[in-house]
């Protein structure tokens, strides 16, 4: 659920030095045994596999409901063609390595879903609609949910997660299982996002030997190549927009508690939430509001339902910037990357001319208030939290974070050939969640993230959403020395729970950069229809051509 590891870089990491240590990265990232324990070809092999047209490219989930109403498709003829694309791009050829396993059940369900039109029964939006969901939320059928470690193979929990449950009823296609940071990238200070024991290192669908992100890496590259119509990922902090921002998606946090974490393999209580990653803001408003709800499990979405009203639909007007005040927090969210900057002023511009305020500087005083603090809550609760949940867990191998540390240990050349779990033994010398030091961080965190920073930032220049560059462009994978580069905009709305999301904003050498739209709590609706007229009006988005490396003749 994390974007990257939380030992980070400093921040003044210049285009220069990120270029001059990617280059000291590629031959390594190359290496064919650089993609995992899973295994794997190279990059190079794998930019020479033809990917073929694919008659799904870029399909919305309106665009495959037409296909079914008109006969043209069914939920099992597209089922099929989705699972052969996996087969084709994710298994063989470019080799993706973004999906851990499909679904043996889809097609059958398909089939039932099918007999449901014939009925004259329709759910509504998602109604055949394949959907990718990540390796951490639980699904009570004949697939496993292990947060990509071999510790939890095999593992099948009791129920459906509460949101795999709404996505059911909504009549969304569960196609499989997308790979992931392992136990969401919480593991290790040094880790590569993308990489797990279960499924090796997923790789980027625009450059091959670029990382996809973390920690929702494989619903983000499966997503980008049309291995599915839409994907469930989640975030603590970066993990749904971060892999967005580097396969150009649409990626929507949404506010902690609009929808349920029940069922969900946790890191912590305070961050953690599910949400779409899709390729067009309309889908991932559809997505989101099938998956929201209030879930008597989950006591922080008791105003869920009522926050989330009839949905989205009504909010995607084209002309949505219209009168929009829109703030520029530039301390500390923006200087980290000269490329993602150059790409946000234009943004920026664009904004300017579809009938945005555009507020400059906005400055959240808090930006850099989280270094430490945030690290001690999130340590606290995962080792609280993830005991709760193994311990639950209906013939788990392990039963606790102590046993998941002692299987990692016996198992080191298949569970940390590369990397260590040092964020593991950090969190198991955590104490209860009463100590002074939790309660300390927790208050802070909450007061430096939304009382004296988004809210109060908000209040003072009367903005309706700040913005600002999502992240950097893909890095280097580098198993040798773990995920480099810019930290991106994701923290402060993730420590105060808060939505944000980021849309495709352009490109440098062929690289994608999004940018981040977020808000108050609740905030929702309007950062929909903000980030809606933009991406309307700039239509950055374009496929993936899985490319060995970087196009360095194109910015």
């Amino acid at each position: 659920m994390r974007k990257r590891p939380l030992a980070k870089p400093s921040r003044g990491m210049d285009r220069r030095t990120l270029f001059a240590y990617g280059a000291a990265s590629a031959a390594i990232a190359a290496a064919k045994s650089s993609f995992g324990a899973a295994g794997g070809s190279s990059p190079e092999g794998a930019a020479a596999a033809k990917v073929e047209p694919f008659e799904l490219d870029e399909a919305t989930i309106t665009d495959l409901q037409k296909k079914m109403v008109s006969g043209e498709e069914t939920a099992r003829s597209l089922t099929e063609k989705y699972i052969a694309r996996i087969e084709a791009l994710d298994r063989r050829g470019p080799a993706l390595r973004s999906v851990l396993e499909v679904n043996p059940e889809a097609v059958a369900i398909a089939e039932h879903l099918d007999e449901e039109r014939k009925a004259g029964r329709v759910r509504g939006f998602l109604h055949g609609i394949p959907v990718l969901i990540k390796d951490n939320v639980g699904t009570a059928d004949r697939m496993t949910t292990t947060a990509g470690s071999l510790a939890l193979e095999g593992s099948i929990p009791s129920t459906d997660a509460f949101v795999v449950k709404m996505l059911r009823e909504s009549g969304a296609i569960l196609l499989g299982k997308t790979n992931m940071s392992e136990w969401a990238n919480f593991r290790s200070t040094h880790s590569s996002s993308g990489w797990s024991g279960r499924g090796g290192q997923c790789r980027n669908p625009y450059a091959l030997d670029r990382n996809a992100s973390g920690s929702s890496s494989g619903s983000g590259a499966a997503t980008s190549a049309n291995l599915c119509a839409v994907s469930v990922g989640t975030e603590t902090d970066g993990s749904i927009v971060s892999p967005s921002n580097n396969c150009s998606l649409v990626g929507i946090k949404p506010t902690l508690g609009l929808a349920s974490r029940a069922g969900i393999i946790p890191i912590a209580h305070s961050q953690d939430t599910p949400g779409p990653m899709c390729r067009t803001v309309a889908d991932a408003a559809i997505v989101l509001a099938a998956m929201a709800g209030t879930d008597p499990a989950d006591p922080a979405t008791k105003e869920a339902t009522a926050r989330l009203g009839k949905g989205y639909a009504k909010l995607l007007d084209p002309r949505g910037l219209e009168g929009a005040r829109i703030g520029v927090p530039r301390k500390v969210l923006y200087g980290q990357n000269a490329a993602a900057d150059r790409i946000v002023e234009r943004a920026l511009e664009d904004m300017k001319k579809l009938g945005a305020i555009i507020v400059d500087p906005a400055d959240i005083e808090t930006a850099s208030a989280f270094e430490k603090t945030e690290l001690e809550v999130l340590l606290y609760e995962f080792k609280t939290d993830l005991n709760l949940y193994l311990a639950a867990l209906p013939n788990a191998r392990v039963k606790s974070l102590k046993e998941a540390i002692e299987f990692n240990d016996k198992n080191r050349d298949r569970e940390m050939p590369y990397f260590g779990q040092e964020l593991f033994l950090q969190a198991e010398k955590k104490g209860p969640l009463t100590e002074k030091a939790y309660r300390d961080a927790l208050e802070a965190d909450l007061r430096n993230a939304r009382k004296d920073g988004i809210d109060k930032t908000m209040d003072k220049h009367k903005l309706d959403a700040l913005v600002a560059p999502t992240s950097s462009p893909p890095t280097l994978i580098d198993l040798v020395n773990g995920d480099y580069g810019v930290n991106g905009s994701s923290t402060i709305p993730a420590v105060a729970g808060y939505p944000d999301i980021t849309v495709p904003a352009g490109y440098d050498f062929g690289l994608p950069v999004g940018i981040s739209f977020f808000g108050r709590a609740w905030s929702e609706p309007t950062l929909i229809r903000i980030a809606y007229a933009y991406e309307q009006a700039t239509k950055h988005r374009r496929p993936p051509k899985f490319l060995a490396t970087a196009d360095l003749s194109s910015r």
